[in-house]
């Protein structure tokens, strides 16, 4: 490390190799942090959690009994022992409160002023941070599994939602409408995700065995199905067959420069795939473990070199080295099934909820009973 700062002093390297070295170093040292911990305001089972990447500092969770929690990550009270707190929450009091599970929350990508919420009841609602009050309610004719807004999306501001319905539903902020649907699967689409990298490129996973990516600017259909086996005519005759996994397919994630997308399947696998091409990349993860039957929630780290991957793995969460496959190291501290898990590039760090009680290691998960 010393070696590093003597050279960015010197100008002779990249400040950028300094930083990406401290955060590896971070992600490998990981442990459960006993000085930090979270509200317990959650009765059951946290099924999702968000952190807004405007500032890293504020925290969204959804809950298997309805309930929406914001909070504060920042310490400010200058104690090494500390406790998030709870900024507001969205209870069982509030005349608005999703009648049934949350399944995904996620901050407005630009401002922490909105989020977005979807749940079991049907219902996603679109959320003003000020009044915790629904600016709008878009109305569905099935459970709601997922939703997704683009991080970079200049020309759109559409959200993707996911349903017991195998269309994807396309809906307008802008509008406050549903303007379009996406034809292609045979079963409830359990993740939805927007690339990273190109504001107009989508995957979508589903209980049909299928990942989809979709260019929304086309009507006539996804641009590929990704196959497991690569187009092997012997195993696949044409597109109508290609299958992602041999379950259902539960978990999608993009790296963070969108060249790359992972899924998770309930075969117990996870794959790496070209986004530009859907080519398999072959990386062998082993044995994932995957029992969730709804959208499994995981992440990539960003700034690290080699990147890794964080997967909910029963009561653990399992740490893979993106590109190889090696399963690095387990953390543990959770007592429940672990359904979600979160990346704090800032950090370095994973926090885990264990059914009704968050708890910090550095990444940040949560799981449900």
């Amino acid at each position: 490390m010393l070696g590093f700062l003597t050279a960015r002093r010197a100008g002779l390297d990249d400040p950028l190799r300094l930083r990406r070295a401290e955060s590896t170093r971070r992600v490998l040292g990981l442990q459960l942090n006993p000085d930090r911990d979270v509200d317990r305001i959650h009765g059951n089972g946290i099924n999702t959690i968000d952190i807004e990447a405007v500032e890293g500092r504020y925290m969204l969770s959804g809950g298997a009994d309805g309930v929406i929690v914001i909070y504060d990550l920042e310490n400010f009270s200058g104690k090494l022992q500390y406790t998030c707190k709870a900024v507001c929450t969205i209870g069982r009091s509030s005349r608005y409160v999703h009648k049934f599970s949350v399944e995904t929350v996620q901050w407005y990508p630009y401002d922490t002023g909105m989020f977005v919420s979807s749940s079991f009841d049907k219902t996603m609602k679109v959320w003003d941070t000020e009044t915790l009050k629904p600016a709008e309610v878009f109305q569905f004719e099935g459970n709601v599994y997922c939703h997704h807004l683009s991080p970079i999306a200049r020309k759109h501001s559409l959200i993707a939602v996911g349903t017991t319905n195998p269309k994807i539903q396309l809906c307008d902020l802008k509008s406050g409408s549903r303007i379009h649907i996406l034809q292609g699967h045979r079963a409830e689409v359990l993740s939805v995700r927007w690339s990273p990298r190109y504001e107009h490129i989508l995957a979508t996973a589903s209980a049909d065995s299928k990942v989809k990516v979709w260019d929304v600017r086309r009507a006539s259909g996804s641009l590929f199905t990704l196959d497991q086996h690569n187009g092997d005519k012997s195993k696949a005759s044409s597109e109508a067959v290609n299958t992602a996994h041999n379950g259902r397919v539960n978990g999608l994630c993009f790296t963070g420069d969108g060249l790359y997308l992972l899924t998770t399947g309930t075969d117990d696998r996870m794959r790496l795939w070209n986004s530009a091409t859907g080519e398999n990349t072959l990386v062998n993860y082993g044995k994932v473990c995957n029992e969730s039957r709804k959208r499994l929630q995981f992440t990539v780290s960003r700034g690290c070199s080699p990147e890794f991957v964080f997967v909910p793995c029963g009561s653990s969460v399992a740490v893979y080295t993106l590109h190889t496959g090696e399963l690095v190291t387990m953390l543990r501290g959770h007592y429940n099934n672990v359904d979600c898990c979160e990346f704090h590039p800032d950090y370095q760090g994973a926090a885990g909820q264990s059914s009704v009680n968050p708890a910090f290691q550095d990444a940040w998960s949560s799981d449900e009973d």
